[in-house]
């Protein structure tokens, strides 16, 4: 599209140039070139100063110049190579000597788009309206060869379509901006995680902490409890303990569900009444119905009558404190069913005993002391004689382990969010929002398949048989091309581009693991355009996109890259 506009204001530039009444240029020089061909009779090759024409030798089928100036309207200097499209005039003689000065023939092309033709194309008896649409490159009529003007047809046909691309690549300048919109949205996602993780894992570190002095703890207990060295007996003592904690269970669960007979009796009661008074208020009395009249008196009678005690908040609270556990109003079972039924050993219970508030510290105190004479070896440590470790033990261990896990999980969720942020996503991030989209097509005799940034398949259309893996997504490079666009506008065209990387697919029987590299192109919609096999196992896929598109409708390149319109 730049190249269409710097030729369009070259081409009004030259019309300026004729206003002003100076000498009109050569045929087949472009506008650009005008200022090297004002001397009314001398020329000097543009490439080669030193050396000079009389202007009669302009385009007198006789190739003079090195660079081929001296001939820009007839195919004399053909023969010579191309430096650039446009040779900048700073170049070297050594370059010029072997190149051409111009980009080819100047074909004016008035009602469309002037543009450059090959020198090789000019007076060869071919009209080639698809570059020169005025024929102007046929002007010795060879071989009686006469090339029409159709640029007005052609560029009114031109125009229209056009007009179809310039739609076209609003479309896909808008969906890409919502592609750019939604990888934002994503990426925020995973920012806000992060932010998350950071809070959860300081928790689970700080829960970790609290777990390990738990378990301490728990041990600690468990080693000052006084246990009898030698199989352990549940004696009387432990068997009426045991029968007490199953008595109690009983009846925190009849309470629990006695409270919640209660609790929906009374929310039912509340309904019914709120009936029945609407009933009353509602009635008309006016009508005779006995039996309308003897429920409104019974309900009178029934509403001025005592209710009894209103439900009182406290007595919910001790209700409430009654069907909690055992281990949450205090109260440990296991201590009373460790040891056998020695009753010396009862007798010295005691703890139990003694007033609540000072139950808990002389309890701890005496562990606290049965611990220092463990240690000190003056007592044996009878608890690791026993063989098992206690459940308390056992379930603070547990506890630890899965926190420990937990914490586990989170930090390796960190390392895969920044591992997220850290990735090459493309320009603008935008194929973060193409992960998982998958297009297909088919040609010739299979299916091919590409999900974005996964991976790449080829399935026989067939049937039968599983899908052949064609390579696993591994990275975003950037790489040239230099491809004719077709007239359909589904292609390449030249310069840098984007490409997806897919390695180590499945394996080729006597050749490598297979591979794809998608190259990307601009296009309003994501469709595969052509698949074809470089080498065996080695595919290459060429891929419309609106991810890949910028303003002007050419995919977007790397730094300094120059792309060519797609669409």
């Amino acid at each position: 599209m730049k190249a269409v506009v710097a030729l369009l204001c070259l081409h009004c530039a030259a019309i300026a140039h004729a206003a002003n009444g100076e000498s009109p240029r050569p045929r087949g020089v472009g506008p650009e070139f005008a200022k090297f061909y004002k001397d009314p009779s001398t020329f000097t090759c543009i490439s080669n100063p030193s050396t000079k024409l009389p202007v009669k030798h302009l385009n007198d089928d006789y190739c003079d110049c090195p660079d081929g100036s001296d001939e820009p309207g007839t195919a004399a200097c053909a023969h010579l190579s191309h430096l650039s499209p446009h040779t900048p005039a700073d170049v070297s003689n050594a370059e010029a000597n072997s190149t051409l000065a111009l980009p080819g023939f100047y074909c004016k092309n008035k009602g469309h788009i002037p543009t450059y033709i090959p020198f090789t194309n000019v007076n060869d008896g071919i009209c080639d309206y698809e570059v020169c649409c005025d024929g102007s490159e046929e002007w010795e009529h060879v071989g009686g060869v006469r090339c029409e003007d159709r640029c007005q047809q052609i560029g009114k046909e031109w125009k229209k379509v056009d007009e179809a691309r310039q739609k076209s690549l609003g479309n896909a300048g808008r969906k890409r901006k919502e592609l750019v919109n939604e990888a934002k949205r994503r990426r925020k996602e995973v920012e806000d995680r992060l932010m998350t993780l950071g809070t959860e894992i300081e928790g689970s570190e700080l829960k970790v902490k609290q777990l390990e002095n738990e378990l301490s703890e728990v041990e600690r207990r468990e080693k000052g409890k006084v246990v009898k060295s030698g199989e352990q007996k549940v004696g009387k003592m432990g068997i009426l303990v045991g029968l007490a904690q199953q008595r109690t269970n009983e009846l925190r669960e009849t309470l629990e569900r006695t409270k919640q007979e209660r609790d929906a009796s009374r929310t039912r009661l509340q309904e019914l009444e709120v009936l029945l008074t609407t009933f009353k208020e509602e009635y008309n009395p006016n009508f005779n119905d006995e039996g309308v009249k003897r429920a409104v008196r019974a309900w009178e009678d029934y509403a001025a009558r005592d209710k009894g005690p209103e439900p009182d908040a406290a007595h919910d609270r001790d209700l409430d404190a009654m069907v909690k556990s055992d281990k949450d109003n205090g109260l440990d079972w296991e201590q009373y069913q460790d040891g056998d039924d020695n009753e010396a050993d009862v007798s010295y219970t005691f703890v139990s005993y003694l007033p609540s508030f000072a139950r808990s510290w002389v309890d701890q105190k005496l562990r606290d002391f049965r611990v220092t004479l463990i240690d000190s070896g003056i007592l044996a440590d009878n608890s690791r004689s026993s063989g098992s470790e206690s459940k308390s033990i056992t379930d603070a261990k547990n506890r630890l382990e899965a926190a420990r896990k937990d914490l586990e999980t989170q930090k390796k969720s960190v390392d895969e969010h920044d591992s997220d942020l850290q990735k090459n996503w493309g320009p603008d991030d935008v194929f973060r929002s193409l992960k998982g989209q998958c297009i297909s097509t088919d040609s010739g005799e299979y299916t091919y398949e590409l999900c974005f940034l996964e991976k790449t398949t080829q399935k026989s259309k067939k049937g039968g048989g599983g899908q052949t893996n064609m390579g696993n997504y591994d990275r975003i490079e950037m790489i040239t091309v230099d491809e004719e666009v077709p007239a359909d506008g589904k292609g390449l065209g030249t310069g840098e581009r984007w490409a997806l990387k897919y390695e180590n697919g499945q394996h080729c029987w006597n050749g490598p693991n297979r591979a794809t590299t998608v190259v990307l192109g601009c296009a309003e919609v994501s469709e595969i355009w052509k698949i074809r096999e470089e080498e065996k196992c080695i595919y290459r896929l060429e891929v419309g996109t609106p991810a890949v598109c910028v303003g002007d409708g050419a995919a977007v390149g790397g730094p300094g890259g120059s792309g060519k319109d797609e669409l």
